[in-house]
This record gives structure tokens, C-alpha cells and sequence, in this order.
């Protein structure tokens, strides 16, 4: 997949913004704080329905403004699509696909994409919810139709949780919380399948992390990766992260189990002890935990191969051809070595999207088609000037 041209109107610190981009390579330069990383944020966006940054969509929309809109023309070989999302600062966003009323939902068919960025390095050394998001975003990519579970599942979560800080004000036990085995029965339903959905995930992402480790860290260390299930008795969020995964048909039994067995000390806290939303990707490299245990280098190469990874499972499951791979200000993070080793890596797919402060810092078997972004005003070497009117982001 390719995109070949991005327009953008009230999106971050762009009015408006018109971006045309290439098979193979683009470079896009610009000092800190011009608008290079509000661009790759639109394309994850129209992939991911979400940011990479913020946990929200109202810091998208441009100051000022109700909402956004980021529309992409995408090449699927020589079909064309058309798609657009309007980022609503409240209420739920729109989409249009080929300029027709669309789900927001669908975006993810039809766009596939795959973010290095240094918050990666969150995804290794930071809380569990980080490594959550990782897999869910790409569970999105994986299975667009995600999006409408994991929706549902924050939904049917935030009302039980109110319901347990309700019956914990007004002191009800017993019978009276019969509206709560409702609530249960939903959240059972609709967590067994994230639970399952990243199980399966993460069993399919352990040999392209494999490879990719080694490739980019030239080390033989096998990095490991496990769910640890808040319903099997592991809660990352209180310290424990032991618990293996599950699968198959016993996931709702043991859902229901755990809730059964938790559901005084969810009375006495008004919160939900268990589901998705409680465990963690435990990362392991030399038999040791990721996080608290590996070297700076060792965490940007984990996190370096889990996208490497993630990139390899949609080419090889993709119709659409590869993903498009964003190098969102990487290459300074890492050591000349690195730098070397991914390029070379990600130089082989359809299309690359480079950010940079510093132009000197890419390797120059991606160094091609450069694009210099100052103060929201995008210039095209090759195609001239485009005015955009922005703001520093």
C-alpha cells in the first residue's frame, strides 16, 4: 500500500496541509516543533483510529476548531481509495470512504500502517497500558472489526465500574447487585475475545520478533513475549505479572471464575479487578524481564523489532500489499550501528515516511525524496512550494 497524497484542514497546528508522497523512501526535515511527527500522526490515525501521543482525540483538532478532517488518497496496486475521517473535538468522529457515509470502524481495511517512534521505547520500560495499546492498535490493523469489540469493552467496563462505586456509596450486597451479573455477562463476552485475539497475537508476532532481533541487534538472544491474565490470578497493575496466558473455550470459564472470586474486593474498591484492561505483555530477553533488566540498547531493539514484527505479520497477512513503515525521529535515537541495520531492513518496503531534525542523521539508502517542513509550511523539493498556514506544534 502507498499513500500518495495527505490533506489535512484544522489538524494540529495545520490550517491546512497538502502532502504528496512516493513509492519507496520520502524524508521529511524539519527542526523540532514544525509539524513533521502532526503528519505521520493523520496516517496512523486513519490506521490505528487512533494517536500514538495522546490517549485522546481533542488535542488533533486544531485550537479553536471543532474538528478535523485528514482525508489520504491510498494505492492498493492500481486500485485507488479515497478515504477521509472527521476528528471531532466532542462527540463520536465521521468517515467517508471513496466520498460516501462510512464507519470510522472500516478506515483500518484500507489503510495499514506501521509507526517507529521514540514513545516506543514506552512500550518496553513503560506501564502495562502502553503494551495494551501496542497490541490492541495492531489487533485493529490485524482485525479492523476490533475496533467495535474494544469500543464495546471500555463501554460495558466504565458502566460496571460506576455500578461498583455506586453499590460501594450506598452500601448494597447480595441481592441487591443482580443488575451487576448483567454487566458481568457482557464484559465476560466481549473480554474472552481480546483475551483470546491477543493471545493468538502474540503467539504469531514470537518468530518475525525473533528474526527481527537479531537483525537489528545482530544478537542470538530469543526475546520472549506472554500475556500475564488478571484471570488467572496475575494483576500487573498491583505488581504480578507471572500468570501465563490462556486459550481456546476456557477463557470465559475463567473470566467468570475470577470475577466471581474478586467481586468482594471490587465491592470494597469500586473498580474492576479483572479483564483485559488489567493485563500485561510481559517482554523477556535472556530469560529476564524487559523492563528493569535491559541495557538502553537491548529496549530500542526490542522495541524496534516488535514494529519490525508487527510489519512483517500484516505484509505476509495483507491483501493490500506491505504496510506503509513511518520512521517518526528514530535515527537519532539510535547508534550509527542501528541506524545502519534498520535502514537497510525498511528500505525494502513499498513505502517508507522518514522524520528528521537533522537531515545528516538518515542513512542514505533512504535519503531520496525530501520534503522540508518549517512552521507548517511544507516545500517540495522536486515539486515546488506549497503555503500551508500553521501554528508551532
Amino acid at each position: 500500500m502507498i499513500v500518495e497524497h495527505l490533506n489535512l484542514v484544522d489538524f494540529r497546528n495545520y490550517a491546512t496541509a497538502d502532502l504528496t508522497l512516493h513509492s519507496g523512501p520520502n524524508v521529511l526535515v524539519g527542526r523540532n516543533g514544525q509539524g513533521k511527527t502532526n503528519l505521520a500522526e493523520a496516517v496512523v490515525f486513519l490506521a490505528t483510529l487512533g494517536s500514538h501521543r495522546v490517549s485522546s482525540d481533542a488535542p488533533m483538532v486544531r485550537d479553536g476548531k471543532d474538528a478535523a478532517f485528514v482525508r489520504a488518497r491510498l494505492a492498493h496496486g492500481e486500485r485507488r481509495v479515497l478515504v477521509e475521517v472527521q476528528i471531532n473535538r466532542q462527540g463520536s468522529n465521521k468517515a467517508r470512504i471513496n466520498g460516501s457515509p462510512g464507519r470510522t470502524a472500516d478506515l483500518p481495511r484500507y489503510a495499514h500502517v506501521v509507526l517507529f517512534a521514540p514513545e516506543d521505547l514506552q512500550i518496553v520500560r513503560g506501564d502495562p497500558s502502553a503494551r495494551r495499546r501496542f497490541a490492541d492498535q495492531l489487533l485493529i490493523q490485524r482485525t479492523p472489526r476490533m475496533a467495535g469489540v474494544l469500543g464495546d469493552y471500555d463501554r460495558v467496563l466504565k458502566q460496571r465500574t460506576a455500578l461498583l462505586k455506586s453499590a460501594r456509596a450506598r452500601g448494597v450486597r447480595g441481592e441487591g447487585l443482580s443488575t451487576l451479573d448483567v454487566w458481568d455477562d457482557k464484559l465476560v463476552a466481549l473480554g474472552s475475545e481480546i483475551i483470546d485475539a491477543r493471545t493468538r497475537l502474540a503467539d504469531d508476532l514470537q518468530k518475525p520478533l525473533t528474526d527481527a532481533y537479531a537483525s537489528i541487534a545482530g544478537a542470538d538472544h530469543d526475546p520472549r513475549m506472554d500475556w500475564a491474565l488478571s484471570i488467572r490470578g496475575a494483576d500487573p497493575e498491583e505488581g504480578d505479572a507471572e500468570a501465563e496466558a490462556t486459550g481456546g473455550g476456557a477463557t470465559a470459564e475463567l473470566f467468570r471464575t475470577a470475577l466471581a472470586a474478586r467481586r468482594s474486593a471490587e465491592l470494597e474498591r469500586g473498580l474492576t479487578l479483572v479483564g483485559p484492561h488489567r493485563d500485561d505483555l510481559v517482554l523477556r530477553v535472556r530469560d529476564l524481564p524487559v523492563k528493569g533488566y535491559a541495557s538502553h540498547g537491548e529496549s530500542w531493539s526490542i522495541a524496534l523489532a516488535l514494529r519490525l514484527a508487527s510489519a512483517e505479520l500484516l505484509r505476509h497477512e495483507s491483501p493490500a500489499g506491505d504496510p506503509v513503515l513511518i520512521l517518526d525521529d528514530v535515527f537519532a535515537e539510535l547508534d550509527a550501528d542501528r541506524r545502519q541495520r534498520l535502514a537497510a531492513i525498511t528500505a525494502g518496503y513499498e513505502q517508507v515516511v522518514v522524520t528528521a531534525a537533522v537531515e545528516e542523521d538518515i542513512p542514505e539508502v533512504l535519503h531520496r525524496h525530501v520534503v522540508r517542513i518549517s512552521a507548517g509550511t511544507i516545500t517540495d523539493e522536486r515539486a515546488g512550494v506549497e503555503e500551508q498556514e500553521g501554528e508551532d506544534d
